[in-house]
């Protein structure tokens, strides 16, 4: 089980910068492309809001969306999923199940070997590299 990190929407708030805040609090999205490029060294990326490590560099790839994409999550247990229905769609929605932050969608379109691509929004994460 994992231990939920709650917090009011006033800490959130002052935790997070402003598109931090709308994208994993209010499940919004940042624009492809705009995001700086993620180191390409090994290491973890983190929850901006909780600090839960939820993707690995070693499983990320270019999907060329513009936005940071993986293959599958460092732990299966830390990424939940749910069902967004907005925008007239149908899609997986992820998130960071120790704080709920919203991280992005997976889709069923990525590489070997799981076929899946965790598009996520890289203002949702913060990277740590490996000592």
């Amino acid at each position: 089980m994992v231990e939920k990190v709650l917090k009011s929407d006033e800490e959130w708030r002052a935790q997070l910068s402003d598109l931090a805040y709308k994208v994993t609090r209010r499940h919004g999205t940042e624009r492809a492309f705009t995001h700086d490029s993620f180191p390409k060294a090994p290491g973890t990326f983190r929850c901006v809001c909780c600090g839960a490590a939820l993707f690995d560099q070693a499983h990320k790839f270019d999907s060329g969306t513009g936005w940071p994409s993986f293959w599958q999550p460092l732990d299966p247990d830390m990424v939940g999923e749910s069902v967004d229905t907005s925008w007239f769609m149908r899609r997986t929605e992820v998130h960071c199940n120790r704080c709920d932050a919203h991280l992005g969608h997976v889709f069923p379109d990525g590489p070997k070997p799981t076929g899946l691509r965790y598009c996520i929004n890289g203002v949702a994460l913060n990277f740590e590299p490996e000592d």
